[in-house]
């Protein structure tokens, strides 16, 4: 009998995650979502083949961490203490992002739950580049756009999602030439991740029958 996995809650998760930073700016939704991402990482652990030790220390270890980041970046370090828990969620992301694909990849059978974790992490992909963005506004002067727009966490958020998906309405611009090599790595990035693993999972996925498991990977057990 194969492991299951369930992405559902995940995808929820992250959705929750986007809206609080594109509808909500207070001081207290960057450690929100912060939170946020760290529950995202300890949902995935869950569908990792993990020692019971090893999975335990790997929580612990992702709790302490974000805790620190969370209270450097609001009482003690200024820009540079965001920059620095921009730096960690990106991080994380980058971790979840990962072990999501490889575990995709992996399976036998193409599945709902597969499909879940697909776009959880097409979701975490613009997140990710978002924490990245925040980390060079902050660690570099607060200067990210052209015409010295905000780089508040919703602009930057919006300016990820729209580089990712290439759509490149044009409002927002990064200025320095870092931001913009990131910006066209998250696009190239965008598009290899649809043109590949979307398509092929969209494509493989065949759904349960009433009679039979075949290509459903959903089979009682």
């Amino acid at each position: 009998m194969t492991l299951q996995r369930r992405y559902g809650l995940l995808l929820v998760l992250l959705i929750i995650s986007y809206l609080l930073s594109a509808f909500f700016q207070s001081g207290w939704t960057g450690d929100l979502q912060l939170v946020l991402f760290t529950l995202a990482g300890l949902l995935e652990i869950r569908n990792l083949r993990l020692r019971r030790r090893t999975a335990r220390f790997v929580i612990a270890a992702g709790f302490v961490v974000s805790l620190l980041m969370i209270i450097v970046a609001d009482h003690l370090g200024g820009d540079a203490g965001r920059g620095a828990a921009a730096v960690w969620k990106a991080v994380l992301l980058l971790l979840i992002v990962v072990s999501i694909v490889r575990q995709v990849l992996l399976a036998r059978h193409v599945t709902v739950q597969n499909i879940y974790g697909a776009i959880s992490a097409y979701l975490i992909i613009g997140l990710m580049f978002s924490a990245f963005y925040a980390a060079i506004y902050y660690l570099h002067g607060r200067e990210f756009f052209f015409g010295h727009q905000p780089g508040n966490p919703a602009n930057l958020q919006y300016f990820s999602f729209t580089t990712l998906t290439t759509l490149g309405y044009g409002d927002f611009t990064a200025a320095s030439n870092g931001g913009r090599a990131v910006a066209m790595l998250e696009a190239m990035t965008g598009q290899i991740f649809l043109a590949t693993l979307v398509a092929k999972l969209v494509s493989s996925f065949r759904p349960a029958t009433p009679g039979g498991s075949a290509g459903s990977g959903t089979a009682a057990g």
